[in-house]
């Protein structure tokens, strides 16, 4: 889906280590990809620091718009996980 919407196959592998390549992303992108991380390991423990952080590249409407996408694919994954279905290519 990344690919459709333009991010690069380099981009897409680096996410995993994005404090690696950070020249791969721009900060909206990287403070994005920290939210998602954090809400994917501990949606408890968003901190001041990020909602900032957020707020400075996206307006109320946009953080909750990438939290629901966030949500969605982390219940698609948790589901999948769970019953063991095999990744489609």
């Amino acid at each position: 889906m990344a690919k459709q919407f333009g991010v690069s196959e380099d981009a897409i592998y680096a996410m995993a280590d994005k404090e690696d390549n950070p020249a791969l992303f721009t900060d909206r992108e990287l403070v994005a990809l920290e939210f998602a991380e954090v809400m994917s390991k501990d949606a408890n423990n968003v901190s001041d620091d990020l909602w900032n952080r957020l707020r400075l590249h996206f307006d109320e409407g946009e953080v909750v718009e990438i939290a629901c996408v966030i949500g969605i694919f982390n219940y698609f994954n948790r589901f999948n996980n769970a019953l063991n279905v095999d990744v489609t290519k």
